[in-house]
């Protein structure tokens, strides 16, 4: 049988990723003042996005419409798929789990829809999993189970200057923006049940940093683990973090750790100076 496996932009996966995984992704849309873009086009590069931001301009999101997932499902199905794996990112937080759901209803193949409760770097460690199982022969069953737990077992931890970009766009509550704002505080957020929740807040940007560090170390744990970190107009910064976890980790580290910049859609949220790591353990 033969299986395909579809994500969404959002998992942040390299083109040479997206090649060796054998996935298709459908892309979410950025939209700077009135133009909308997929994500990728070079107009929403990070660097794009992280400019209109700092200029205020006004700059969001969009799902992609279940016909775009319905024309991938059906193009799939024609070119020999006969079932179809299609993980994305936590449909607490974004609307596009749900339009691969309605795509699904109508597809000309079955098609499992995972919801990862995740966003960024965990969902394409979900989405490397299920292609893990499919490479082996596995079923459309066990590449999604094998996504699940993948992505229940990664934690995510983020680092942002400010919370005004979250709350702009509904991610987190107007008092929380408020209150650290006031307070001059410098928040950490993580991925928690599938939505953006306060984890620590910290005085200074690198007392921040520094306790980002100390909490990735203390979620790996005694486990082997992959991680990725990724920034938004802070390289020099992320690049410096990267390299003192993986001399933190030594051992424990499969691989090394991935640095890179955040894709339009999730920095579209998240604001330039963002620093995020993904801990994601290999026990499962």
């Amino acid at each position: 049988m033969a299986i395909a496996l579809v994500t969404d932009s959002t998992a942040e996966l390299s083109p040479e990723c997206e090649e060796s995984l054998g996935v298709t992704v459908v892309p979410l849309q950025v939209v700077i003042d009135d133009a909308s873009y997929d994500a990728g086009s070079p107009e929403v590069a990070p660097e794009q996005v992280a400019a209109a931001l700092r200029a205020k301009r006004a700059v969001s999101t969009s799902r992609p419409a279940p016909a775009a997932f319905a024309e991938t499902y059906e193009r799939l199905a024609a070119e020999g798929a006969d079932a179809i794996v299609s993980v994305h990112l936590s449909g607490e937080v974004s609307g596009t789990f749900e339009s691969a759901q309605v795509a699904a209803r109508q597809a000309p193949v079955p098609v499992t829809c995972v919801d990862t409760r995740q966003v960024g770097f965990a969902t394409g460690f979900a989405v490397a999993a299920a292609a893990a199982v499919l490479a082996d022969g596995g079923s459309a069953e066990d590449a999604a189970k094998a996504a699940q737990t993948r992505a229940e077992a990664s934690r995510t931890l983020l680092y942002v200057d400010t919370l005004e970009y979250l709350r702009r766009g509904g991610r987190v509550g107007t008092a929380a923006a408020v209150f650290g704002g006031a307070l001059a505080v410098k928040p950490l957020l993580g991925i928690e049940n599938g939505v953006i929740a306060p984890v620590a807040k910290v005085r200074t940007a690198a007392k921040a940093i520094a306790r980002l560090e100390d909490l990735a170390i203390e979620i790996a744990g005694d486990d082997r683990v992959e991680i990725a970190v990724a920034h938004l107009a802070a390289a020099e910064r992320a690049e410096a973090f990267a390299e003192r976890l993986a001399e933190r980790l030594g051992e424990s580290l499969v691989g090394q750790v991935r640095c890179a910049e955040i894709g339009g859609v999730v920095g579209a949220h998240v604001g330039p100076g963002m620093i995020a790591v993904c801990v994601s353990p290999l026990r499962c």
